[in-house]
């Protein structure tokens, strides 16, 4: 399965080699940045969030409430 992002970035490269418009190639080529920008985002926060959950919850127990 490819991701989303992979999958528009693909799609806007084929639109690049068929272009032979400046205006269209520049936006396209601006849709494709945007498209590896928001890859890395997402893994990024994936990543953050993996830690997140392996770190140890410090609001499992609270000894105050446990008197």
């Amino acid at each position: 399965m490819i991701a989303p992002e992979q999958k528009a970035r693909v799609t806007y490269d084929n639109i690049l080699r068929l272009s032979d418009d400046p205006d269209v190639s520049d936006v396209i080529k601006f849709l494709r940045a945007r498209e590896i920008v928001h890859f890395q985002r997402f893994g990024e926060g994936l990543r953050l969030a993996k830690d997140k959950m392996n770190e140890k919850n410090v609001y499992y127990k609270n000894p105050a409430f446990d008197k």
